[in-house]
């Protein structure tokens, strides 16, 4: 249900369908497999970095399980979610795994090897 009452349109159940949602899901589909970011990082390339915690909340209500590839999304230390969205930490360490991602430590990604760039894919073709 969509509300009009200020003149912008907004969903009235707390998720917008444009602006800063729509931003976060954008980049997260690019972040490529075998690689993690960081909920900042995510925030500041939305162009709001002081977000960090509001990309947490757009991931769990992530519209497109399997499209948006959420699991990819670590913390600042690299420890995966404790209350990942779809199953918890384990499911999460099992979707990382499966994209060659090892976690070790109580479910903790090396940042140093696997931190994306933050630059597309299709980007990086272009500009070679």
């Amino acid at each position: 249900m969509k509300e009009e009452r200020t003149g912008k349109e907004r969903e009235t159940d707390g998720r917008k369908a444009d602006g800063f949602f729509a931003r976060v899901y954008a980049i997260v589909k690019e972040v490529p497999p075998g690689k993690v970011a960081t909920y900042g990082q995510i925030a500041a390339l939305a162009g709001a970095p002081r977000m960090a915690r509001q990309v947490g909340y757009a991931l769990h209500v992530n519209p497109e399980p399997g499209v948006i590839p959420c699991h990819r999304i670590v913390n600042r230390e690299g420890r995966l979610a404790p209350a990942f969205a779809f199953g918890g930490s384990d499911v999460q360490a099992a979707l990382l795994a499966g994209e060659g991602v090892e976690t070790a430590d109580g479910y903790v990604v090396d940042l140093d090897s696997r931190l994306w760039d933050g630059v597309p894919e299709a980007e990086k073709t272009v500009s070679r």
